[in-house]
Parts: C-alpha cells; structure tokens; sequence
C-alpha cells in the first residue's frame, strides 16, 4: 500500500464545532476534510460516509487516509456519526430506521446549501454505509448525484447476515453482540460538551437487545422488506457503482443490482473478502480502489470525462486454482469483463446428478439416502470473513473433511478448462423425513492431488420452499422439487480437475442446525446442476488497476498488540464439539486527541454434540473501553443462544461502567418460538 503523502489540494479537517441540525431537534456530528481553497468563489461537491462507528475513535484510524485522500483531490469529505451513535445527539436503537434514512436526507440537503458545495453529493461507504447508500439512494435526494456501495445488500432478509436462505445464521449472534456492545457507549465530552452525560443517559435507558428483535421476525416480513431496495429497484435514480469480493457474504447483491438496476451502474468484484478493494488484507491481489472511485466521482460529480463509463459494466476476479486451505494471502487469477449483465456470452451447461456422479445425460433413478453429520460445516469458515488473517480460521478450508460425510456427485477430470461466472442453480428431486429440514449445496473444485476446494454454496430452509415469506411444513416422504440459488462467482477450473456437488442437510456453525436429524433423499433422474459457463476467449479487455494507495495514516501509540487463538476441541467420548475463538485485546492512543482505545479479549463458544441437534449453544462476551483523563467508560456484552424443539432462548447480560464503577447491569431472558428454523 503506497501512502501519498502530498495531492493536489491541501486541506483542513474540521471537527470540534461542526454540527448538522436535524429538524426534530437533534444535531449530528461530523467530521469534515474540506480543500483549502474551498469557499464561494471555489465550490467542491461533498462525498459523505453516514455510519455508527463513532468516528472519534473506533473508524478514526480507516477515515483518515480514505477522507484525506479524497479531500485532496478536491472534494470536501464527509464523516457523520449517526443519531445515538458516538458524538451524534439522539438514541440509535436498531439497523436502517425510518429515523436513520430520513436524517441523511436532511445532512445531503445541508451539505449541498453549504457555501464551499456546488450542490452536488456522493455518497458512499462498506457494510452499513453501503447499505444506507442504497437505501438513501432510493429515497432520491435532490443533491444525490450517485453512490458508492462496498459489501452490501438489496435484500435485508435473504442477503444479510441474520438468515440465509430461511436458516438462521451465527453471523446473527456474533454481530448481533457487536453491535449491542456499542450502543451504550457515550460520546466524547470534547466533542459534545456538558451535553454528553444527558445524552449518554438517554441511550442507556431502555437500551435495546438487538438480537431479539431480528429472531422475531424469521420470515421475509415486511421488518425485513423495509431498506430492501430489490422491492422496488426504480426507486433508485443516480448512478451507482457497486463492489465487493468473492469471499464477502454480500456479493450477490452486485449481479442482482446490475440486473435491475435502470440507472448508470457499474460492478467491480475482487478476489476480497469484507474490506475495500485497496485493503492489504488477504486475500489479494489490491487494487487502486480509490483511484477508481475518484473516476467515478469526477464523472458524475464534477462532469469530467474519465473513462469510467467507458469500463465494461462487471469486472470480476476470475479465481483459478483457489487453494484449499482456510487462509491464505493472495489469490490467483485475473481480471475479466462483461458488457453487458446479464451477459449473453454466458451459456448454462446442464450436468445430471447421476448414481455415477455428473453427467451430461440423464441417468436411471438411482436414490441416495443420508443423515449427515451435526459437524459438517466445520470446513466451511465464515459467513462473511473480513481477511484478518491471524484472527481466522475464516475461508472455507479443505472440504474433503466434510465430503466425506455428504452425499457427492463427482465429474469426471476435466479435458479443458471449465469457467463459470455468475450463479450456479441446482434443482433436486428429494424428500425428508422430518417437517423442519434445510439443505446445503457445495460445488467444489477436487484437485488431482484429492484436496476439495469449495468454490459456491447455497443454502435453502426446506419450509421455505414456496417462498420466504411464509413457512410450510414438509410432509416427510413426499417429493419435492426445489431449486437452490448457489452463492456468485468467477471460477476456473483447470484441466484434470473434476466438479463435485456436495450435498447435507447440516452446516454446523454457520447454519443453526433444524430440531430433529434429518434423512435426505435424493432422486437422481430428475436432479441438475446448471453452471453459468463463460468462454475463455473474447469479451472485453479489463484495463489494468493502478497500485493500491491511501493518504496518510492515523497517529497512534500501540500499548499492546491484539492477539488471536482458535481451536476446535472434540471429546471423543460424549461427541462434543466446541468451536472456540479468542481475538482482540488490542490497545491504542490516539495522538490527535488522547484518547485511549481497548478492546478486551473477545470470547466465541460455538458447541454441538453429534446425533443431537439440541445440543446446539453458542455465547459471546465482547467489551469496549474508552479512557482520556476523568472520561473512563468500559461496556461488557454476554450473549447466549439455545434451543428446544419449538422455541430459542436467549440470553443477553450488559454491563456499563464509569471510573470502574458499574452504572448499568441488565439481562434478558427471552423465549422465542421456533417458526420454521
């Protein structure tokens, strides 16, 4: 990663006394990086980055060298905390509210009458601000010119981390804890003056359990439908770039949005997991990301031609030869592009799940039958890994371990080069002998040397199968047909390779598992894999990325570095399984204002024991501690889950204290009915 060190442009960064009022009242705080040169004579368009991250502290380090950069190449840049959330005045009490979209009008209209703005805003951001890009696009601002979404999703309820495909997540707690850990935290003093204890007051009364709530609503209500742009894509009207990585869980948004989307857009995805294109986290290779979003704002903001528009509309990383290991530092392949997407150079080669294996013909009806394991899964890594390397394991590791306990179809090796980019579809010809049932789909890469690289999955709640919005039971016995949305990709698969499909009905613990083992039959005459076949030849040329680059860093002092620890402990007497993880523990200064930083070390229990689906249990403990001077505010945040054949139990403890001592202590004992899951 290059550090530039000197733009076009110098800068000031205003923060102390910069304040957007709301009209009910509250006021949201921001962090400016505005050109010197900026004013009436000299008007810039404003980018703005809207999320609860605290910008004081715990986005300040990622901030500084992304605003910075942006600012000097003229643009003022915008940072806001959201309303309850780190200096902001209000109370934040859950995900994408009416209050939350509706306030980022008011700060795009704000921005756009200041005196240094032409009028003109950009809006951006990664994992929530993606998500409030899209959601704010589709409220059309007048200012909004277009929008940057980085790991995002159209779909609240099937492209989030709370469910997929109908099944209940990890993700859901392992988040969830997150983000109940930050919202009893207060603002800084320095920032909002003798007003940050009222306020702070305010957001430790009837602070919310987050996690309850999303367990409430299993199915695709309208809770869900709410900030799902896919209800009504035409809402959007501004030009939209859309990014993301192969390894991030909310990748399928992006074909979906080039899809649907009428306006100006664009799809750039990288071999990355849950971090922007330049980051150095694995895996790489980096790219010049903010070069290429510069392009695009100096296109629609400032109505310079730079070639942007002249990109085919999808470039994507086309992975060849992953390796089958759980992480690893940089990915190979290249670079491909389509000008159109769909794309019609992309063809659908059909292959038979056969009692032989794949083939491209149809076959005699030859049934499988299997009870997976309630441990398969422990090779299918993160929901959504964030490339933190020692803080892993997080990619899907060496899928051999859980083959050997699914039911596999295998093609033979290759004699050429198979590429596919876009979704895999598998219908199946099955049926269950139990009411509550999901099923897991793998298409894996099986090297010559028997290593099994898992290039797509899907997964599909069987209650669900006339849709998410409702459940209906299985009747066990009867047959279904049902087809299976597997994950987006660019893959290559080499020549002496062969496909596998896996099939389980467990994914343990990225998948709550269902009440009851499951029987899976598979019906081979009548089952299909299609793969979204790309040529290797033709299409567009992909213009070379510039080298990754930033502007300069935040100063700190490191007190103590952060530490990781994972394992996975298996009692060969009971059959217990935990899956442990410890990360964290990091401690910092920042020199700009002093404020001390730690994160204790974070604690994940994940534990099944096999045969026993009701033996699933996952807790987590997480805090955070903010300390300059007399200001010494600590946060601790427990979370449990268990379950019955019909019903959750949540468990949620949080501790707040000031100087040591303990302020607020609260627990949630909560029952929660099973619908489905």
């Amino acid at each position: 990663m290059k550090t530039v060190r000197e733009f076009p442009h110098s800068i000031t960064v205003l923060e102390n006394d910069v304040w957007i009022p709301m009209k009910r009242g509250d006021r949201l705080a921001a962090r400016i990086w505005i050109p010197d040169s900026a004013g009436p004579e000299c008007r810039v368009p404003a980018l703005l980055e809207y999320i609860p991250y605290r910008k004081r502290d715990m986005t300040r380090a990622g901030d500084e060298p992304k605003h910075s950069y942006f600012s000097g190449h003229g643009y003022a840049s915008v940072r806001v905390d959201l309303a309850g959330a780190g200096d902001s005045f209000g109370v934040m009490r859950d995900e994408y509210t009416r209050q939350e979209l509706n306030d980022a009008k008011e700060v795009i209209a704000w921005l756009a009458a200041q005196s240094w703005c032409t009028g003109t805003v950009g809006m951006f951001g990664i994992s929530w601000g993606g998500f409030n890009s899209l959601q704010v696009a589709a409220l059309r601002p007048p200012a909004l010119a277009a929008i940057v979404t980085s790991c995002s999703t159209d779909d609240r309820y099937a492209n989030d981390m709370h469910y997929s495909g109908g099944c209940l997540l990890n993700d859901n707690l392992d988040w969830g804890t997150t983000f109940f850990s930050l919202l009893p935290l207060p603002g800084d003093p320095e920032i909002m003056g003798s007003g940050w204890r009222k306020n702070w007051k305010e957001r430790l009364k009837d602070v919310p359990c987050p996690i309850e709530k999303w367990m409430k609503h299993p199915t695709r209500d309208a809770y869900w439908r709410h900030g799902s742009i896919c209800e009504n894509y035409d809402d959007i009207q501004c030009a939209v770039m859309a990014v993301g990585g192969w390894l991030d869980g909310y990748t399928d948004a992006i074909p979906r949005l080039l899809k649907n989307l009428k306006v100006p857009r664009m799809g750039i995805i990288g071999p990355h997991a849950h971090q922007w294109g330049q980051s150095p986290r694995a895996p790489g290779p980096a790219i010049g990301f903010l070069q290429e979003m510069l392009r695009w704002w100096d296109y629609w903001l400032k109505d310079v031609d730079t070639g942007i528009m002249k990109e085919p509309i999808l470039r994507a990383y086309m992975q060849e030869n992953v390796p089958a290991t759980s992480w690893y530092a940089e990915c190979p392949g290249r670079w491909v592009g389509e000008k159109q997407w769909p794309s019609p150079r992309i063809t659908h080669k059909r292959l038979y799940l056969g009692g032989n294996g794949l083939s491209s013909n149809q076959t005699p009806d030859m049934p499988r039958m299997a009870t997976t394991p309630q441990t398969l899964g422990l090779a299918g890594g993160e929901w959504c890994p964030y490339g933190t390397g020692g803080e892993g394991p997080e990619f899907p590791g060496d899928q051999r371990f859980d083959d050997g306990a699914a039911i596999c179809f295998d093609g033979s090796p290759l004699r050429t080069t198979l590429e596919i980019l876009g979704a895999t579809e598998v219908t199946l010809d099955l049926s269950v002998d139990q009411p509550t049932a999901f099923i897991c789909v793998r298409l894996n890469d099986v090297k010559p040397d028997g290593s099994s690289t898992r290039v797509a999955y899907g997964i599909l709640n069987l209650t669900h199968h006339k849709g998410h919005h409702k459940v209906q039971k299985m009747v066990p016995g009867r047959r279904y047909r049902v087809t299976v949305d597997l994950s987006d990709t660019a893959y290559s698969f080499a020549r002496g390779h062969r496909l596998r499909v896996a099939l389980s009905t467990t994914y343990w613990p990225m998948i709550w598992p269902s009440p009851e083992p499951v029987q899976l039959t598979v019906h081979t005459h009548h089952s299909v894999i299609k793969l979204p076949v790309r040529p290797k030849r033709g299409g567009p040329k992909v213009k070379s990325f510039l080298p990754a680059e930033e502007g300069l860093p935040m100063l700190s002092t490191t007190l103590s570095n952060g530490s990781s620890n994972n394992k996975v402990l298996r009692d060969m007497m009971t059959g217990r399984v935990d899956v442990l993880s410890e990360r964290g523990g990091e401690n910092i200064v920042i020199e700009e204002h002093g404020m001390e930083m730690s994160r204790r070390d974070t604690q994940e229990r994940m534990s099944i024991v096999e045969g026993d689906p009701l033996s699933a249990e996952t807790e987590m403990v997480l805090g955070n501690r903010l300390k300059r001077g007399a200001y010494d505010i600590e946060v601790v945040a427990r979370t449990k889950l268990k379950s019955t054949k019909y019903k959750f139990f949540l468990t949620a403890d949080l501790d707040v204290y000031e100087s040591e001592k303990r302020v607020l202590s609260k627990r949630w004992s909560v029952p929660i009915p099973r619908k489905g899951i």
